[in-house]
């Protein structure tokens, strides 16, 4: 079955994967696995979302091949991010993993203080 029948079949309702295989050894692991953010989002999303890939992000191709508007285009990709959560690109600040080890009291004052120093 490929994500296809999936979408088809749950219809947009969200599911969870409890168990997977891996094809090439055979074996295989049991538990609950959301999957992939694009794998929920409906057929017509996820077909939508390759095509904006393959034309490289052009919102001139993608009005060419849907046959839409400019802003069809892009109230459809803000429709569809909402529904995605973004990973955060912003560089972390120099000594923040530092910072949050010594909140989880992982280091001491002593050792944050050193690898602040160090990190310089």
């Amino acid at each position: 079955m490929d994500w296809q029948e999936l979408t088809d079949l749950t219809h947009g309702r969200p599911f969870v994967v409890e168990r997977v295989r891996l094809a090439d050894s055979g074996v295989a692991i049991e538990g609950q696995f959301e999957p992939p953010q694009l794998a929920q989002l409906g057929i017509e999303d996820q077909v939508f979302v390759a095509a904006f890939v393959r034309s490289h992000g052009s919102i001139k191709e993608m009005e060419r091949v849907f046959g839409v508007s400019y802003p069809t285009v892009k109230a459809r990709l803000k429709r569809i991010a909402v529904q995605l959560d973004f990973v955060d690109i912003e560089p972390a600040a120099p000594g923040a993993d530092v910072v949050d080890r010594l909140r989880r009291g992982e280091i001491s004052a002593q050792e944050a203080l050193a690898e602040l120093e160090n990190s310089r």
